[in-house]
């Protein structure tokens, strides 16, 4: 549109029975809907979520905000989708980028509670991991998880995250403290400047 152009990386990353694709702006509704339905679900392991996280005025926001942390490299909040990109199933971010002799971020995640116990999130992952070690050269990706989540445990496990120590009142999810295991994956055959 007379001659704008968007610094926002276009990233889609395709599975055997996903599309693992950055956010953008059209998202607003897919993401209110994702959380408004999993609201219940997600409680547990998540922090407390205002009213706005399940409406799409919320999210228009919020994705504003996001794109920019996609620009700036600081962030990337990847929607995994159906194969039509119709439904949002669950949710992976890589925040808190850090360059410099770190080379490092954190990653989140979660899946609607009907697509629960079928594979995706590791699917998913191992796409997105990938991506993130291979296009955006991080060495040390960092996600912590509550030691009562056993299927987070093991799911990072089998991704190749290994346990690297433990914090005690670490975060504050659904309005109480909680200890949290933390681990870590590092790429072996990283290189500056790939």
């Amino acid at each position: 549109m007379f001659g704008y152009r968007s610094n926002v990386p276009k990233v889609r990353l395709t599975t055997d029975r996903l599309v693992v694709r950055l956010v953008y702006d059209r998202d607003a509704f897919r993401l209110a809907e994702y959380y408004a339905q999993n609201r219940v679900f997600l409680k547990p392991w998540e922090p407390i979520r205002d009213e706005s996280h399940c409406y799409p005025s919320g999210w228009q926001a919020r994705l504003s905000m996001i794109n920019e942390l996609h620009k700036q490299g600081g962030a990337y909040y990847f929607a995994l989708l159906d194969p039509d990109e119709k439904e949002i199933c669950g949710v992976a971010n890589f925040s808190n980028v850090v360059r410099g002799a770190f080379h490092a971020c954190y990653l989140g995640y979660s899946l609607g509670e009907k697509w629960q116990g079928k594979g995706l999130m590791f699917e998913a992952l191992t796409s997105a991991v990938r991506y993130m070690q291979r296009t955006q050269n991080i060495h040390r990706i960092m996600a912590n998880y509550m030691p009562h989540n056993s299927r987070s445990g093991n799911l990072l496990a089998r991704l190749g995250f290994e346990k690297e120590g433990y914090a005690k009142n670490y975060l504050l999810i659904d309005g109480q403290w909680q200890d949290h295991v933390l681990t870590a994956l590092t790429t072996k055959d990283w290189t500056l400047g790939r």
